[in-house]
């Protein structure tokens, strides 16, 4: 089985949380499962930029990218925050693995919209190291960074970067852990079960806004190019992981039909 889970929040930024889910995916590693990792860390990059005395600016939800930004992407997304985690998941006895989309072209790349700056979207996911890493039991934990063929370098949503990999991987199920319970619904409970049509329907009805808006949109992308089946599921519960692999009821799973 191939499993792709991402990782964000304020699940990054604790360091019991990250020892926590490194132990809990190790675990499940160890039982064969071909697994990678991909993560964000937005909440680390405002703090950084905000030390430095830089303005975060946001256009519908995604980051303004000056070259001051990407060099602060390089330093926290590829730097600080991807190598606390590999050196989480080799305490937890993992053969882990730091990489970027940049490496071996992993996520090729091309500029989002100019007011954007470096703000990329995945035109293309070559997953075979992610495949040659896994087959020889390492596990990739991939950065949320992606450049072209001609050396740019670009800023790219989490959430995309998953559901790309996730499909260049053939991933049977990709998992979003999160801080938050699952998607809720019109009446503010979590919905269990959802198909792309009742996503689309949270979306169009404003129930589903900002981040969760932005997973939802990439969950159903993932399903749409091949991932079996997507799971937004509260990373802060212990056991999560191995809950939602023996399809315990926590968080909202997304299935095609």
């Amino acid at each position: 089985m191939r499993i792709l889970v991402k990782l964000g929040g304020t699940l990054l930024d604790a360091p019991a949380s990250r020892a926590r889910l490194a132990r809990e995916l190790a675990a499940v590693q160890s039982q064969g499962v071909e697994l990678v990792v991909v993560h964000g860390g937005g909440k680390q990059m405002t703090r950084f930029l905000a030390e430095r005395g830089v303005e975060s600016r946001f256009v519908e939800g995604l980051r303004v990218t000056t070259p001051e930004v990407l060099d602060a992407v390089l330093k926290v997304f590829a730097g600080s925050v991807n190598h606390e985690l590999v050196a989480a998941f080799v305490a937890a006895g993992a053969q882990a693995v730091g990489l970027s989309g940049i490496d071996a072209a992993l996520a090729e790349a091309e500029q989002m919209r100019p007011e954007l700056g470096a703000v990329g979207r995945i035109v293309r996911a070559n997953a075979g190291l992610l495949r040659l890493l896994t087959a020889h039991a390492y596990l990739p934990v991939v950065a949320c960074v992606a450049g072209d063929r001609d050396g740019r370098i670009y800023n790219v949503n989490a959430d995309q970067m998953a559901v790309a990999c996730a499909a260049g991987f053939a991933a049977d199920k990709l998992f979003f852990l999160t801080d938050v319970d699952g998607v809720r619904g019109a009446d503010g409970t979590v919905v269990p079960c959802l198909t792309p049509e009742d996503a689309n329907r949270l979306i169009a009805g404003a129930v589903a806004t900002g981040g969760m808006q932005a997973k939802l949109t990439a969950a159903v992308d993932g399903l749409r190019k091949g991932v079996g089946e997507v799971v937004i599921g509260p990373g802060d519960r212990p056991g999560i992981v191995q809950r939602l692999l023996d399809r315990e009821a926590a968080g909202s799973r997304l299935v095609a039909g």
